[in-house]
């Protein structure tokens, strides 16, 4: 196994953990705030661990600032808008990171998009506008609106490597440290606190967070952004069946119709530029 197709193995196999992100934030019956105050406290001791091990010393500049805060705001408007949408919802609009990947890439460090790249674009936020019709319907607006944003600090995360004068783990270091001060202080108001949700949380924090954001790392130091965000695309299809069979929550019509147009998009997407560097 070449050392490209590890990385790519190591982003897949953290794509995986994140998908059960959806269901363990619906059976814990607190804000998101609060579960995401929970889980990044503990995925910071994890990460910590994980930075000691490796005597990775913690670096810190401007750059590395900017992206704690992708990963802060990552964690905290999926949290959020999971509790204010369906899973399936949440997951797949975080999905269309691959796009504003595209699009910072260009706006940042002149990449030029490519045809495929303006068409993928444009089906992607086509399919973006049956999840807000279904949202006006269903009242889910807002927590679609902050899955959106998610996927745009999302893109982010993605982009780690590419910052100049970078250190991907440390800024996710940094950033669950942000996402845990913002959190904790509602965790701190709740007062249900069962076995289920407990042990959700440490499922959240140790593999969903954790350790998925430590894969990602070593993911990504040799897969490209774009292709490392594609993959990830296991994602949103896990996400939303781990949901139905365990918490009973389907998506509606609309959303569905959002969803295939989404994901068909960016898995066509991937297909053909596949394609086209094996020729």
């Amino acid at each position: 196994m070449t050392e490209k197709q590890r990385g790519i193995l190591c982003v897949f196999c953290s794509a995986v953990l994140y998908s059960i992100g959806g269901l363990c934030i619906k059976v814990i019956p607190w804000s998101g705030l609060a579960i995401n105050g929970g889980r990044t406290a503990i995925a910071m001791v994890v990460i910590g661990l994980y930075l000691i091990v490796t005597k990775h010393r913690l670096r810190l500049n401007r750059w590395i600032f900017l992206g704690a805060v992708c990963v802060c705001g990552t964690n905290t408007l999926y949290c959020v808008a999971n509790k204010l949408t369906t899973a399936a919802n949440a997951i797949v609009l975080q999905f269309t990171a691959p796009i504003f990947v595209l699009a910072f890439s260009f706006f940042f460090f002149h990449k030029r998009p490519k045809r495929l790249d303006i068409t993928t674009c444009a089906i992607v936020f086509g399919g973006i506008l049956f999840f807000f019709l279904d949202g006006l319907q269903a009242g889910g607006g807002l927590g679609n609106l902050l899955a959106l944003l998610s996927g745009i600090t999302y893109a982010g995360v993605f982009m780690l490597n590419d910052f100049p004068d970078s250190d991907a783990i440390s800024s996710v270091f940094l950033g669950e440290v942000l996402s845990a001060a913002m959190g904790l202080p509602f965790l701190a108001m709740e007062t249900e606190f069962s076995s289920v949700a407990l042990m959700s949380l440490i499922v959240l924090g140790v593999f969903q967070v954790g350790l998925a954001y430590v894969l990602l790392c070593i993911g990504i130091r040799t897969t490209p952004p774009v292709t490392a965000s594609l993959v990830s695309g296991i994602e949103p299809i896990l996400n939303p069946i781990l949901v139905a069979i365990f918490y009973h929550e389907m998506m509606t019509p609309l959303s569905l119709v959002g969803a295939v147009i989404v994901i068909g998009a960016v898995i066509v997407y991937n297909c053909l530029l596949a394609a086209k560097e094996e020729k």
